[in-house]
């Protein structure tokens, strides 16, 4: 390693800057994957799309090359450059997305965010590594809740953005404005970011060669905290990624909210109960977990038990006078998990495994959370319609709070053994 990647990662300016630009990376990240949400009433209008073909599109269509090639790429990412990846990763994702803009069909528009899937499966795994090897064990939980800040300042950012100027043009521009942004950032990202040493804050008899890809499954097998971590997570993510793409369309059809309106409420909403939730999970984790490991899953635990009436009081309420508060809460509450999971999930592996384990971690998160969570409340609100209307998709999002449960319950067996299985 030279002695500018040396630097890099010791130096307190350089830590703050590199955190900086991964979360501004990863706000691309989320503006591109999630900005679809706030378009899809525009897009079913031209395209003529039902509530099913909406969820495959915004879920299936990403979340089958996002969550498969993860992990060959995070494979790669523990052997070469992880920031030459990641560059790469950008510029891809980036260009869909600036194509979905001139997609003319369901199926063009369904390849088109295929392609996004494909470019986002490099740009995370390899993020978690190098803040790994950025921050010390006991400032991760932190730093993973700062650079998962991303993801509620992306999703806000997609709402507020892609909401204006599909009100004032039209959907398309939405989606070739951020897309040509991205590929701007990409150029900016490379230059100003360097690898440091793998595992430097580890301890020196630490192995730190690659690991092989058998060798990571042999340990994550032998886990079972990694599992419980991982099902609680995955079945919390069909909700935060569900609620996330439909919340738009909930509030245009049960209240009869503007785009525009909608816009300001769930990017505001998205903005300041992630971030919230985020740092209040990586700051809980890092004080209670210097105390045992096992509060890395009690503290998303409590809040996913909570999550659940949260939300169900939110979407039952007649009136929005109070719902940015009510819907608040739940939102707080259901991203509490990142920080202490993310940094759990570091921690599990040897730093030579660390980020194909985070991809192993990713595949299942996404394919499921993606995956099903989108089409779970489309499909569920085409089959409620002939029964409920345009109330469809409240009940639809009331009988998929269910999966806060599994989320819970997965966590409380996950810390069972989660001291066990710490490496040390």
């Amino acid at each position: 390693m030279d002695d500018e990647g040396e630097r890099a990662g010791r130096t307190k300016s350089s830590k703050i800057y590199v955190l900086f630009i991964l979360v501004v990376v990863y706000t691309f990240n989320f503006i591109d994957r999630q900005i679809i949400g706030i378009l899809a009433a525009p897009i079913k209008r031209e395209l003529e799309l039902t509530d099913t073909e909406l969820g495959l599109m915004g879920g299936l269509a990403f979340a089958l090359f996002y969550a498969g090639l993860g992990i060959p790429i995070a494979y790669l990412a523990d052997r070469k450059s992880r920031v030459w990846i990641m560059t790469i990763a950008l510029a891809l994702w980036s260009a869909f997305t600036a194509l979905s803009g001139m997609a003319g069909s369901f199926w063009q528009l369904f390849l088109c965010r295929m392609g996004v899937g494909i470019g986002e499966a490099g740009g995370v795994a390899p993020a978690y590594s190098l803040i790994s090897d950025y921050f010390p064990p006991r400032e991760r939980g932190r730093a993973l809740a700062v650079y998962s800040f991303g993801i509620p300042i992306g999703s806000a950012l997609g709402m507020l953005f892609g909401g204006f100027i599909a009100s004032e043009v039209n959907w398309r521009v939405a989606f070739i404005t951020v897309g040509l942004a991205g590929l701007v950032l990409s150029f900016v990202f490379k230059p100003s970011v360097a690898d440091p040493p793998r595992g430097q804050y580890d301890p020196p008899t630490a192995v730190k060669e690659a690991a092989s890809l058998s060798q990571v499954v042999r340990s994550l097998l032998g886990k079972p905290s990694f599992w419980g971590l991982t099902v609680g997570a995955s079945s919390g993510s069909i909700l935060g990624y569900g609620l996330m793409f439909w919340l738009p369309s909930f509030f245009v059809r049960s209240y009869g909210l503007s785009l525009k309106q909608v816009s300001l409420f769930v990017g505001a909403l998205l903005f300041f109960g992630g971030v919230l939730g985020m740092w209040i999970g990586g700051v809980l984790a890092d004080r209670l977990g210097a105390k045992s490991p096992r509060f890395y899953a009690l503290v998303p635990a409590v809040a996913a038990a909570l999550a659940g009436p949260a939300y169900g009081l939110a979407i039952t309420m007649p009136s929005l006078k109070v719902g940015f508060f009510l819907f608040l809460v739940p939102q707080i509450l259901g991203l509490v998990w990142l920080g202490p999971v993310l940094t759990s999930i570091q921690q599990l592996v040897a730093p030579n495994m660390r980020t194909t384990a985070s991809a192993f971690f990713l595949f299942v998160n996404n394919l499921i959370g993606i995956g099903v969570g989108t089409v779970f409340f489309g499909a569920l609100a085409d089959r409620l319609t002939p029964r409920y209307g345009a109330d469809a998709l409240r009940y639809a999002m009331l009988i998929g709070l269910g999966f806060f449960a599994i989320s819970a319950t997965s966590y409380v067996l996950a810390s069972r053994r989660l001291e066990r299985d710490w490496h040390r």
